[in-house]
């Protein structure tokens, strides 16, 4: 059987003492074959001969070390199947046994006995060979110069883009399949305008729960100095301080063009020229990546020379449900990936960008702790929720990306805390004033103004305890709001819950006689570290892929547009943010120390500061005791921000968006509780679903009747 295997014709089953014998062809054709052996052997001899002149002569070139230092010779690695030319000891022998072989030199044959006229011949072959050989070296020499500039080139290239991590953009060859369309990495960014990260712990947020239940955040994110609504929502798809990309508040004054920028003069604000950075959706656009712009501040002003490829212009009447319409109507789009994509048709978007006003508009309106707001941040969970249904139906919820952030926080304003402008400073020297409820003053000499005013308003903040004085100077660093011309060089930045007001605008004196109210009732601007300026930041998808409830470190909203980059798998472009995919995480959220799970009390009626700064964010003091906390205990006319007694979904009113068309149509089992930590990634889904029918039997009446029709819905935010 081993012998089968090894074949008949194998090479050990050949008889070693067998004759070789040869053929009649080969025996009729030996003479002439040892003729031309013989021609052939005497022209390898001169070859050889010629050879070893030459590299006594010649200086091996930069490619042909280079070759050697790789192990390749004559086109081919060393140990290869390449044959060697004989031996010049093998040619010597050849020429004492008398051969001799008639051989073709530039054009003449000569006699190989014959020393003089070989070294004559080889001359000639020798200064021919020279010249091509130098021809050769210049060739290389051009080619080594040009090779050298383009690695220059390549290695700059690589340098300037190695820091901004070119790994994401692999990401966007990822593609997903829904069962019937191809999903290249999409995202869908929500912005919940005035959502204080502790909302979330008024049990009336089912959906947002289940996102931060089933995906990644910190416990709170903080905004940018100042926290109003036009600098925060451009830092957010920038990743850039306000100071750096310019719109350093909601108003303000700008020395070089000589005009006031307005946030609710459309016709002045929207002009590219105040927007100086460059925003997420033209990032995307620039690489290829389709984007949606559903009423995002600044959208509508053309930055700088790219437009979204959809952009819906803001409308602040606009009902919750029609935004998830958008949403949806732009996943519903054909993708690049279709194969029935027709040439002119409207095309998916990958970036889906959504703002959404409501809850900051209320809270203007009626306070952050009022029974209004507490219906309305309901409607917004409930958008949320019909949202998710939608992402359901298409067999979407693990393949896009959802990101949820809010700009900042709300505080209550009372007419007992506010501060008289005129009553601090001479009016007629100031020419501009900036910003709100912080006041920017631009003097009209300021060089002569600007250092008395500091000295008489820092002895007066000492005094009160109810604001702070600040110049370009003396800001505090953490702001990083001084490197900009449209600063003003003297700000007063009141105390959270506090404002400054101008006579003009309303008289604290005649108020406090009169008993007339201070509007709006909730206000923002403080600084962006005091626990009532706190904003939200939730992440789930496949660019999250994080265990479920996982808590992120505390971060500033510069970090959102590399993430949201990374998320896309785009490159970001330069800005302040440092964070990138994948996040780092740091255990899970627990029960007690969740998002929100912090109560914090809105100032109280009449309180003084004495001096004191506000609380830091890491402020770990105990803030959850309702005897303490309560602002109506502490004689406070507003609302409490604890959840209300039992604090179940079905004990909070709900508002007049949350209809019954946005909740789930099916009953589903109750919740187990003791495993909502460990939910599977489609079965949070469902918890939606299950908080949800909860919610069903809630006081519409009630709210009606409390609510009615909203004054101001149109307003733009601030």
């Amino acid at each position: 059987m081993a012998r089968a295997r090894d074949g008949l014709f194998s090479e050990k089953h050949y008889d070693d003492d067998a004759a070789l014998v040869p053929s009649e062809s080969e025996s009729e054709n030996d003479n002439e074959s040892a003729e031309e052996e013989d021609v052939r052997e005497g022209d390898r001899d001169i070859l050889d001969e010629a050879e070893e002149h030459e590299k006594l002569l010649h200086k091996p070139s930069r490619l042909e070390r280079a070759r050697g230092a790789f192990g390749l010779r004559d086109g081919k690695q060393e140990g290869g199947s390449s044959s060697k030319r004989p031996t010049k000891s093998t040619n010597r022998r050849s020429r004492k046994r008398g051969m001799s072989t008639p051989d073709k030199m530039e054009g003449g044959f000569t006699d190989t006995n014959s020393e003089d006229s070989f070294e004559i011949q080889a001359s000639k072959w020798e200064i021919k060979t020279s010249r091509k050989s130098h021809r050769g070296r210049l060739a290389l020499m051009s080619l080594a110069i040009v090779g050298l500039f383009v690695a220059l080139l390549f290695g700059a290239y690589r340098a300037s883009s190695k820091k901004h991590n070119l790994a994401p953009t692999e990401h966007r060859l990822t593609r997903y399949n829904n069962g019937t369309h191809i999903f290249r990495p999409t995202t869908i960014f929500i912005s919940l305008d005035g959502f204080r990260a502790d909302f979330l712990n008024r049990n009336i947020t089912p959906a947002l729960s289940a996102f931060i239940a089933s995906g990644v955040s910190p416990k709170y994110m903080l905004p940018s100095f100042p926290s109003v609504t036009f600098p925060n929502h451009f830092t957010l798809v920038t990743g850039l301080y306000p100071e750096s990309h310019g719109v350093v508040s909601n108003q303000f004054w700008d020395p070089e063009f000589q005009e006031e920028f307005w946030y609710t003069n459309i016709s002045v604000s929207m002009q590219p020229k105040w927007w100086n950075a460059e925003p997420l959706w033209v990032t995307a656009e620039h690489q290829g990546v389709r984007s949606a712009i559903h009423m995002w501040p600044g959208s509508e002003a053309h930055i700088p020379d790219v437009e979204p490829t959809y952009m819906d212009k803001y409308n602040g009447t606009e009902a919750l449900p029609r935004k998830v319409e958008s949403i949806l109507r732009w996943l519903d789009m054909p993708g690049d990936d279709d194969v029935d994509v027709a040439g002119n048709q409207d095309l998916r978007p990958q970036f889906i960008a959504a703002y959404v006003p409501n809850v900051d508009a209320d809270g203007h309106l009626y306070g952050p702790n009022s029974t209004e707001i507490r219906a309305t941040i309901a409607d917004v969970d409930s958008m949320l929720t019909m949202l998710v249904e939608g992402l359901l139906a298409r067999n979407l919820t693990e393949i896009v990306n959802m990101v949820i952030v809010s700009d900042h926080g709300m505080a209550t304003t009372s007419t007992s805390r506010l501060v008289q402008l005129d009553d601090l400073i001479d009016m007629s020297l100031v020419d501009h004033i900036d910003g709100w409820p912080l006041r920017g003053l631009r003097l009209k000499n300021p060089d002569r103004d600007v250092p008395i005013l500091y000295e008489a308003l820092s002895q007066a903040a000492a005094k009160s305890g109810n604001f702070d004085v600040y110049t370009l100077e003396t800001m505090p660093e953490r702001y990083h709001f001084t490197k900009n011309d449209r600063i003003a060089p003297l700000w007063i930045v009141p105390k959270t819950g506090w404002a400054v007001v101008e006579k003009s605008s309303f008289d604290v004196a005649e108020a406090l006689a009169t008993g007339k109210e201070y509007e709006p009732k909730g206000l923002h601007g403080y600084d962006h570290e005091h626990p009532l300026m706190r904003a939200i930041f939730v992440a789930r998808g496949p660019a999250f892929p994080h265990e479920p409830n996982s808590q992120l470190p505390i971060f500033q909203n510069i970090e959102v547009y590399n993430i949201m980059c990374d998320s896309l798998g785009i490159v970001p472009h330069p800005n302040n943010g440092t964070l990138r995919l994948p996040l780092k995480t740091q255990g899970l959220h627990s029960e007690n120390d969740n998002p929100g799970s912090e109560i914090v009390a809105d100032p109280v009626k009449d309180e003084k500061h004495e001096g004191e700064n506000p609380p830091a964010p890491d402020n770990d003091s105990d803030t959850s005791n309702p005897s303490t906390n309560d602002p109506l205990q502490n004689g406070d006319d507003s609302s409490s921000d604890t959840p209300l007694e039992g604090g179940a979904p079905s004990d909070t009113p709900q508002g007049d968006g949350a209809s019954a068309d946005l909740l789930p149509e099916e009953d589903s089992p109750p919740a187990d509780e003791g495993d909502s930590e460990h939910r599977t990634s489609s079965s949070w889904w469902s918890f939606v679903h299950e908080q949800l029918e909860k919610a069903k039997e809630w006081a519409k009446e009630f709210v009606d009747s409390i609510k009615g029709n909203k004054e101001g819905e149109g307003d733009p935010p601030v």
